[in-house]
């Protein structure tokens, strides 16, 4: 910490963890003097991420969902500045940030530095292609609201020129490509099953969804959504295989073609639109910034406090921090309940910090794992301190459940008080009175 006045508190990303994170340091120290709270982020809007599969889907409008950074950095007394950051520079205790150009090539906000005494990166996660070849040229990542929009657009234009192209439709030209069944996979397979047929319904009477529409699930693993209790998974591939989806485990995609993907075993797998929904990482940039320590995928090491393990007035949360589990072999999982728990740590901890105190150390609280299969069902387990051991629910009640994560995501950003009268009422969220994006 340093000894003048204003003690300058700076949030690299304004994902769950980041902008909640903001949003609690400026309505708890915004209005001071003695205190300037600052969210950078490369986007002018958030979206909660577990929301991108709808989106890409179609079943969900991107507009009624987006936040405005602006309006909220003025509602909630932080600054919001746009920019990416590409540096760090320790000693000098600034990040450094990329020029932001606009569509039409001009520049809106040149190169910079931003001074910190206070550091807290939260730039999530990105989709780890593995190098896999083809996969950057013709896949589409879901990590942002643009190109889940543009997934959207993909899949609507292939219905229509299916429609009305002269020729018959060929195998393999409205066949969606799935690569990762894990939570963003399988929930995407399950959503464009309806929505497709949606689009379809508008007047695309050339288009059969029963002969002509196919959606391929592929997993590495020997079973979908490894990652949570083998119960959740049987249930959840029950119900894909009676929807229709083609699921694949233990395949592995070698590479990834202008019209389908190639796997391991040399197998083709006609498709006009791949997603790849396989595996994170950290940004690139992150990658031993400045000396600080990060793992094989690019999370900074943190350690309990949530302090980068090798400076302390750098903190690090969410997806692009790991964060180690007493008694466990992994670290915290990449999830939004996570980077929630540790925004609502972080903002006791940086009070600690601003007092003087001793920091605390951060403890996870798994309560259990939720997959929404669009309008069919929602299947998942409560766990960790909500009961001794976990117990699968589904239906209604896990619907509920589900929704309740997204809930609690809002209740951070606008209060819990606004947050249940939109509820009652069913009124929209607040917006700003002019478009600033």
């Amino acid at each position: 910490m340093t000894s003048t006045s204003l003690h300058r508190i700076v949030i690299v990303g304004g994902g769950a963890g980041g902008l909640e994170l903001a949003t609690a340091l400026g309505d708890k120290y915004g209005k001071s003097d003695k205190f300037r709270v600052t969210l950078v982020d490369r986007s002018r809007t958030h979206i909660w991420k577990p929301l991108l599969h709808a989106i890409a889907a179609g079943s969900l409008r991107r507009s009624q969902h987006e936040l405005n950074y602006l309006a909220q950095a003025h509602w909630h007394h932080f600054h919001y500045r746009l920019g990416e950051m590409v540096g760090l520079d320790r000693a000098a205790k600034t990040i450094t940030l990329a020029p932001v150009i606009d569509e039409e090539g001009r520049e809106i906000n040149p190169a910079s530095e931003l001074g910190y005494d206070t550091l807290v990166i939260a730039v999530g996660s990105v989709t780890n292609d593995f190098g896999t070849p083809g996969a950057k040229d013709y896949a589409v990542p879901l990590e942002t609201p643009e190109q889940a929009t543009r997934f959207n657009r993909r899949m609507v234009n292939a219905c229509l020129r299916a429609q009305h192209q002269h020729s018959p439709i060929t195998p393999g030209q409205l066949h969606v490509a799935i690569i990762g069944a894990g939570a963003t996979g399988t929930e995407l397979a399950a959503e464009l099953h309806h929505t497709a047929r949606e689009i379809i319904a508008y007047g695309l009477d050339k288009i059969d969804p029963e002969h002509d529409l196919k959606i391929v699930l592929i997993e590495a693993a020997p079973r979908i959504l490894p990652a949570l209790p083998e119960r959740i998974s049987q249930a959840t591939l029950k119900l894909l295989v009676d929807l229709g989806v083609e699921v694949r485990t233990n395949a592995r995609v070698a590479e990834v073609l202008a019209d389908g993907i190639r796997l391991a075993d040399g197998q083709i797998i006609p498709s006009e639109l791949v997603v790849w929904a396989a595996g994170v990482r950290a940004p690139d940039f992150l990658k031993e910034i400045d000396g600080l320590e990060t793992n094989r995928i690019n999370q900074l090491v943190v350690k309990p406090t949530l302090q980068t393990s090798r400076d302390d007035d750098v903190f690090a949360l969410g997806d692009c921090a790991a964060c180690a589990i007493p008694g466990y072999e992994n670290n915290i999982p990449p999830r939004a309940q996570a980077a929630h728990q540790e925004a609502e740590f972080m903002l006791a901890q940086i009070g600690k910090r601003l007092a003087g105190e001793p920091l605390g150390e951060f403890q996870y609280r798994d309560f259990g794992s939720l997959v929404s299969l669009g309008k069919y069902s929602t299947v998942g387990s409560l766990m960790g301190s909500l009961v001794d051991k976990s117990f699968m629910i589904e239906g209604y009640f896990a619907r509920f459940m589900y929704n309740s994560l997204y809930k609690m995501h809002e209740a951070a950003l606008y209060g819990r008080g606004r947050t249940l009268l939109s509820v009652l009422s069913g009124s929209n969220r607040p917006k700003p009175t002019v478009k600033l994006h």
